[in-house]
């Protein structure tokens, strides 16, 4: 069986592994539900981003919000990576993990004036400003307190990255970015501010893009508008291009990295601006399939017009079914010979909408562990406590290596903060 995730996700006879570690045992050690990431799995992933930046003024920064855990930006921090954030929750655990806040960028549309303040104090390589209205408050914020803020405005190409709505970044009607035609007066304007260094450019189409032609699209209407900026004196000295590049949950075939790279430097040079620093800002393509769900079947619920599996994972564990009607692979970590039965893989909320996978065909049994693939990014970022549900622990295997990375919450724990009257 051909696994998202291979050759790092494997059965081995009739068990499945993860690296050197049959995930039944680590189930039975540390319970249900239950992430396991492979670190090789992340490296692996990683490496061919490196090799194609290989020689070239370059910074890739991990999205952060792909998956958070300390382990996780260590693992990246170790390899050189930079870090993409959207909050100072994110910076601090970027911090906390071993990455230097001079290779963080720092996105999102709704930055407060102390995420600002903090983040400038840390020495964050540039703020991606996605408004007018941000600039300015970026500008009083550093100059009250004698900082100075460099900058790179986010603009938005107007280019369909053919992706799902709530996760498309690059139209016009979406909240990201200034829009392309605005973006010279914007960078004039930037200009002028006291304590703004402009410093790049940045674009995001999207999340989950399998096509490089929507990639080229924005770089054409990026390169377009750096000659127009730097017309107007204005020096820009790095291009951001994002991230957005999907993995294969089913019967996807996104590009490789080294592809996407490579045609895009291949058009950077001819437009004759190789001599920029790249940006690049990946998340799911590096975490996505190195990780895994494990969940255990706890009652098989057979009916007229649907057969239901219910296993003690849920949306609040996993969100992306839920919220975004995701496919995610679903296998048992033991195959078993004979027929099987088309099932509705359910979690115990109480929402109908609590679903892992749809029409789903397998031999399982109550007590049997499932794995829900491609699990590694907007998994545990996702998770909630809805139905006072504890979050699951969080693995990481290294070979035959096992560390815990994230302990199982505790009911105790979730009301910790609370008082009564």
């Amino acid at each position: 069986m051909n696994l998202p995730g291979s050759p790092f996700l494997q059965y081995r006879g009739e068990d499945l592994y993860l690296e050197d570690v049959r995930l039944a045992d680590l189930a039975t050690q540390h319970g249900t539900p239950l992430y396991v990431y492979s670190r090789n799995a992340m490296r692996a992933a990683l490496a061919p981003y490196q090799q194609a930046l290989e020689g070239r003024q370059h910074l890739i920064c991990y999205a952060v919000k792909a998956n958070s855990n300390l382990a996780v930006l260590q693992t990246f921090a170790q390899a050189g990576c930079g870090f993409d954030i959207v909050s100072a929750g994110e910076l601090a655990r970027v911090l906390a993990a071993g990455g230097q806040p001079g290779k963080v960028v720092f996105s999102g549309v709704g930055k407060t004036r102390d995420e600002m303040k903090l983040a400038m104090q840390a020495g964050v390589k540039c703020f991606n400003v996605e408004s007018t209205a941000e600039l300015e408050v970026l500008s009083d914020v550093a100059s009250q307190n004698g900082l100075t803020a460099r900058v790179s405005l986010r603009v938005n190409p107007d280019v369909d990255a053919g992706t799902h709505p709530y996760i498309s970044t690059g139209l016009k009607g979406n909240k990201f970015g200034i829009a392309h035609e605005l973006a010279v007066e914007t960078y004039r304007r930037a200009a002028q501010l006291p304590g703004i260094e402009v410093v790049g450019i940045d674009c995001h189409i999207g999340s989950q893009i399998t096509d490089v032609s929507p990639y080229l699209d924005a770089l054409e209407r990026v390169l377009d508008l750096v000659e127009a900026i730097e017309s107007h004196g204005i020096t820009l000295h790095h291009l951001d291009l994002g991230g957005g590049l999907g993995i294969r949950y089913t019967d996807e075939t996104p590009p490789d990295a080294r592809t996407l790279i490579g045609q895009l430097l291949a058009r950077i040079d001819v437009r004759g601006h190789g001599h920029r620093e790249v940006m690049f800002e990946p998340g799911r393509s590096l975490v996505g399939n190195a990780g895994v769900l494990l969940t255990e079947v706890m009652f098989l619920k057979p009916g007229e017009q649907k057969n239901f599996c219910v296993v003690d994972a849920a949306m609040n564990d996993l969100m992306r079914p839920a919220l975004y009607e995701a496919y995610m692979g679903i296998v048992n970590t033991r195959q078993r010979r004979g027929e099987t039965t088309t099932w509705d893989v359910v979690g115990p909320v109480c929402e109908s909408g609590d679903w892992l996978g749809r029409d789903r065909d397998l031999n399982v049994q109550p007590g049997d562990v499932l794995a829900v693939l491609s699990a590694g990014a907007y998994g545990m970022t996702m998770a909630s406590n809805y139905n006072s549900r504890g979050r699951a622990a969080e693995l990481m295997v290294d070979g035959a290596q096992v560390h815990v990375i994230r302990a199982r919450e505790t009911v105790e724990s979730l009301f910790a903060e609370e008082r009564l009257i």
